[in-house]
């Protein structure tokens, strides 16, 4: 008998739960309402962490802002061009420190060891000088490199800053209130009550 009550009460409980589910349908359309149907559907079944919510409601503030569009677009080419000149010098220098190290690697099955100290001497002077002329050029691939991260954090601050208000707005559309969450506990507290005094 015990079972079977409780077996009904916990229905009972079950039947609750759904009948009490808010229903925050959004007042306004907004970004994040927009973005929210992109990536599928975050206030019914959860926002799903593969996605990023920040970079989905940027998404949609571009559709509709040429501005955005424009700096995006910027953003985006600069960051091409500076890995494809970045890779056009290191492609240069990469070639040629691989040749200093092969030759070196090379010199070392010279048995004459007057020859071998000669001919390593020579490969060391001549890494040295084209070292020495390519500083300028390699001060400037890090530099390069270094703005290229700038420019990524500064966007994500501008991105962040340009959503802040449109989650804002979301939350002012969807305002929660504690009715029905309220309503709810008081049927869980009664139940538990319940099957306390159950013996």
């Amino acid at each position: 008998m015990k079972k079977i009550l409780f077996a009904a009460a916990l229905a009972l409980s079950l039947l609750s739960c759904r009948e009490n589910k808010p229903q925050n349908q959004p007042a306004i359309e907004n970004a994040v309402d927009n973005a929210e149907s992109s990536i599928s559907s975050i206030a019914k079944s959860g926002y799903s962490r593969g996605g990023n919510l920040v970079q989905s409601i940027y998404g949609e503030l571009l559709k509709n802002d040429k501005t955005l569009q424009d700096l995006d677009k910027r953003i985006t080419d600069i960051n091409s061009e500076t890995s494809i000149v970045i890779n056009e010098y290191t492609s240069i220098i990469d070639k040629s420190e691989n040749y200093y190290h092969d030759a070196k690697n090379l010199s070392g099955s010279i048995t004459d060891s007057i020859s071998k100290n000669e001919i390593e001497r020579e490969i060391q002077n001549s890494a040295d000088q084209y070292n020495l002329k390519n500083q300028t050029i390699r001060d400037l691939i890090k530099k390069a490199k270094a703005n290229q991260s700038t420019l990524y954090e500064q966007y994500t601050i501008f991105k962040i800053r340009k959503t802040l208000p449109e989650i804002e707005k979301y939350q002012k559309a969807h305002p929660l209130k504690t009715d029905s969450l309220d309503q709810f506990v008081k049927k869980q507290n009664q139940l538990l009550d319940e099957l306390k005094k159950l013996k």
